[in-house]
Parts: C-alpha cells; structure tokens; sequence
C-alpha cells in the first residue's frame, strides 16, 4: 500500500522557494521532513546524499529513483504565471519539478515486492561526488533498475551523451615580436590544430550512432601570450567534449592527443590533458529500449523514448543497471533556454502527471 497521501504541488512550490544554490542544508531539511511525516525514516550519508528505502513482503526487482537537491546559481525566486498553471524560479524544473514526481512515485507506489530506494544527490550541478559515493563508494548502490529525475518534458530518456572537458596546451618559445623567426609562435601553431579538432571525429572518433547522434568537439576557451611585443611561448585552449558510446574519458584523452600530435608543426609542444576531478567523467551510457523498466515507464507516462540532450549522474547508474532519465519540464523551448536560465520554469500539470507516471510504473514493477 502507498506509504502516505503526498501532495507533489505543495511540495514543489515549497522547494522551489528553498534556495539551494549555495548551500543544500535547507533544501536537505525540507526533503528529510517530508519523507519523516510521510512515516518513512530517511537517512543522510558521510556524501550529503539522502536516502529512504521501501521494503516489500516478497524477493523482486530493487529499484532506485534518483535526482538532485542542489541548483546553479543565481537564485531565481519563486513566483506563478498563466493563472498560477506555471511556476518558474530556479529549480522548478531543475530538478525540484522531477523531484516532486519522484516523491509521487515513492510515497504513492504499492511496494508488494522487492525494495524500492529514493536516493537524492546534493552536488550534481558541481562535482557529482554524491553520486560517485552512491555508485562507486565503499557500500555502492545495487539495483535492477534507476529512474533518474531530469526536465525530459514526460519523455523517457534511455540514452544520454557524456561530457569530457579538458585544456589543449600548445609550447613554442618566446621572442621579441621584430624578431619573430627567432622563437617559435605558440599561437600560430595553433591554426593547424584547431583544423585538427575539425577532423578527430572523421579520423579517430567512435562513429554515428542511432540514437544519440554524433559527439561534438569544441574547442571553447583560449589563453596565451604575456605581451603585446612579444612572440608567446604557451597556449592553453579549452576544449569541450560530448561522447557517445563506446568511448571513454581514458580512451578519448590518448586518441586526441595521437590525432593533435601529427597535425603540430615540428618546432610546437603539444598535449591534451583532461581537467582533474574528484570524480569520474560523465560517460555516455544507452539502455535497450525493450527492457522491462523502459516499457513501464513510457507505458505510464505515453512519452517517447529518446535520449537526453545533457550528461547527468544517470552516467553513473547506467554502469550497473538499466537507467533512464525522465521528469517534467524542458532543458530549452522555442524561445530559448529554460533549465539554468532566468525564465526556468515547468507546468505544474506536468509535474502531477510525471509523478503519477513514476507511481504507476513503479506499480507495474512492484506491486
């Protein structure tokens, strides 16, 4: 039976109204004092996650729902449109929108069987460690199957890109600028690499896929030289990746650096070095289409099943189980961007549709 009548509306708004962009504590509170009148004890790990656990009274499939507390900055505030059918302010649909519905799901769901978890993250807007301690730590998370809340407009996301970033540092030497031929122009090496970026994918990229498309390089960033009169002997160029399977971090690193080695003019130094981190990269991951957790969910909901336009911590999940991404509102409409801009928003009908898709799928695994 549900655990506790909830109402995702209510929520939502109080969440929204809940800074968290600095800090999660307060957002934390709220989230532990919903879950605790619901009569479910919650608990906060040493990583700031928090989790509750519904147990059934037969052996099932262990599912996990899982999203985000934290939000990018600034703070929006909260506020209605269109007759109070809208909310907007920051995190309404990233991701305190899929949030809500995930709480629906939890608290409204019959758990007959199995084991069914609400894992909430505190950092995933920064440095995923949460996620990677739920995923990677000393006691990890083991399920048959995640839903990961993220503003998909009701689609269900089977599929999502990776993101790598990393720093092209191009070396030559210094020399005065009415001598130029004395040293070697860092800068001017540069030409032939970012022709070279051009080309990685056609040459040593992992292929267009079916459903995720192509991945994308970008060089995004650039740095370099001391003075004006002055030839530069570094450059540092910012580059950003968004995979597709089956590449990884490790393995796209070693072939962009193979690849930029043999377009570099022999006097110029060249390395490509991905940023360090706390934290694994965000992986491109790709769920079968036909399995039992993607046909629930896309049962319930009636949204298509495509990929994800951004990396998320489903990255992390993928790895040990089938893993969607699913939840209310858009990442951008036909007016722009909406997830991390100043006009965020989502529906509130979606946010009550999204959590009675999330209950009913859960059903159909559980009940």
């Amino acid at each position: 039976m549900p655990v506790a009548r909830f109402d995702p509306l209510d929520f939502h708004e109080r969440a929204v109204r809940t800074a968290s962009h600095e800090t999660v504590e307060e957002m934390r509170d709220l989230l532990v004092g919903t879950l605790a009148d619901a009569g479910v004890e919650p608990r906060v790990d040493s990583a700031g996650n928090t989790l509750a656990t519904r147990e059934g009274d037969a052996d099932g499939p262990h599912l996990v729902l899982n999203t985000h507390i934290d939000t990018v900055p600034p703070h929006v505030p909260f506020a209605e449109a269109e007759d109070g059918a809208v909310v907007r302010g920051r995190g309404s649909c990233d991701a305190k929108g899929p949030l809500a519905a995930l709480l629906a799901g939890f608290l409204g769901a019959p758990v007959d069987r199995g084991r069914l978890t609400l894992a909430v993250t505190p950092d995933e807007e920064t440095t995923s460690a949460g996620a990677a301690t739920l995923a990677f730590g000393d006691d990890p998370l083991r399920a048959d199957g995640y839903i990961v809340g993220e503003p998909t407009d009701l689609d269900v996301c089977a599929a999502g890109k990776g993101r790598f970033e990393g720093t092209l540092t191009v070396t030559g030497e210094a020399a005065h600028a009415a001598e130029p031929e004395s040293g070697t122009n860092a800068l001017r090496a540069l030409a032939p690499l970012l022709a070279a970026i051009d080309t990685f994918d056609d040459d040593r990229g992992p292929g267009t896929g079916p459903r995720l498309g192509a991945p994308t390089l970008t060089a995004t960033t650039v740095q370099g030289g001391e003075a004006i009169n002055q030839v530069p002997a570094t450059v540092r160029v910012g580059i950003d990746r968004r995979s597709v399977p089956p590449e990884t971090a490790d393995g796209f690193e070693r072939a962009l650096n193979e690849h930029l080695r043999t377009a570099a003019p022999a006097d110029a130094g060249v390395e490509f070095a991905l940023t360090e981190r706390e934290t694994p990269f965000l992986e491109a991951f790709a769920t079968d289409a036909d399995e039992p957790l993607v046909e629930a969910l896309a049962g319930a909901s009636g949204g298509d099943v495509r990929a994800f336009g951004a990396a998320t911590e489903a990255s992390y999940f993928a790895a040990d189980a089938p893993t969607v991404v699913f939840g209310p509102g858009v990442l951008a409409d036909d007016e722009g961007a909406v997830a991390h801009a100043e006009r965020e928003y989502v529906r509130r009908e979606d946010v009550t549709v999204a959590g009675e898709a999330v209950r009913d799928a859960v059903a159909s695994l559980l009940g």
